[in-house]
């Protein structure tokens, strides 16, 4: 027998939740019988799958001991560089400014560098966070951004950050602007486009439609041009949907792919003015909060910028 004390950054989850991120190598159906048989009892008693963890509670489990895992010393996000450019920290969230060329999530081409390992890192060797004295969570990432596109990404520290931040940007709580150099001249210089998105998962590439299909989203991005240079646009995208390469397909299906974009965008173009990556940038976060932030209502009404956007400076040179 072992028991297992819920923490704060446990409490809140259903009970099926916490144990696989627990016990990573439990087969499910062999936790819903040890469920179902009382082999795990919450403060005693017996337990539904769906009961809510709460802090203080005391799980009793009477398993194999194979589960218990011993605890690496060694942990992948420590192969990782623990340097992050930070726009600011505090004790609940950190903002960070993300390189293009950095994945934000380990992907199939993971070679043990993300930015949620360089935080877990980060944050290990500043003793706030050791994976030893906790149960199942671990520093997260609110929002994602492509790995060739660079900007603001927000970490939640803490469990409970990380539950009001997933819930204020599900409710369009955070605002979001992002810059970018569009291909030609708009002729509308500020306005909403409205239309369907449709994902290939083969080809891990959208499709922007002007009728709904059984499998599209509606997508809308609204934008102003900012300046114009050369047949280029300076553009200030809010995303007032949040799609899988939103801006980069929506703007390339009315004629204004985005500069150095290799899937969407004009090679030709790119290799003549030399953009390695996209450019498109998540450069400012604005906290608009319109119910409680919890312990983050501190942070409702503050706007952060990330540094000065590398591609800006192609409109401030003299031709």
């Amino acid at each position: 027998m072992r028991t297992i004390e819920i923490t704060s950054n446990d409490s809140g989850q259903r009970l099926d939740k916490f144990l696989t991120k627990k016990f990573k190598n439990m087969p499910q159906s062999l936790m819903y019988k040890y469920i179902r048989t009382k082999y795990i009892k919450l403060n005693g008693k017996r337990c539904e799958i769906s009961s809510r963890l709460q802090e203080g509670d005391v799980l009793t489990l009477y398993i194999k001991d194979e589960f218990f895992e011993p605890v690496p010393d060694e942990y992948d996000f420590r192969k990782a560089p623990a340097k992050l450019d930070i726009i600011y920290e505090d004790k609940n969230i950190m903002l960070l400014n993300k390189k293009p060329g950095l994945i934000v999530h380990p992907d199939e081409n993971y070679h043990f560098d993300s930015l949620i390992a360089r935080v877990q890192h980060y944050l290990y060797d500043k003793k706030e966070y050791d994976p030893k004295q906790e149960n199942s969570f671990a520093p997260a990432l609110v929002n994602r951004i492509d790995r060739n596109t660079g900007g603001i990404v927000i970490a939640a520290k803490n469990a409970e950050s990380l539950r009001i931040l997933n819930q204020k940007l599900k409710d369009r709580e955070l605002e979001k602007l992002y810059l970018c150099i569009a291909v030609g001249i708009f002729e509308k210089k500020s306005a909403t486009l409205s239309d369907y998105l449709e994902k290939n998962e083969k080809q891990n590439r959208v499709y922007v439609l002007k009728n709904p299909t059984k499998n599209s989203k509606t997508i809308k991005t609204k934008y102003r041009v900012l300046a114009e240079k050369n047949g280029f646009s300076l553009v200030e995208v809010d995303l007032l949907t949040g799609r899988t390469h939103q801006i980069r397909a929506h703007f390339a299906s009315i004629g204004h792919p985005l500069l150095g974009d290799g899937k969407y965008g004009k090679n030709e173009i790119n290799r003549r003015m030399g953009y390695k990556w996209q450019a498109l940038y998540s450069h400012k976060l604005t906290f608009k909060f319109t119910t409680d932030g919890g312990i983050l209502e501190y942070l409702n009404g503050k706007t952060f910028t990330a540094p000065k956007v590398w591609f800006v400076s192609y409109f401030d040179k003299e031709d």
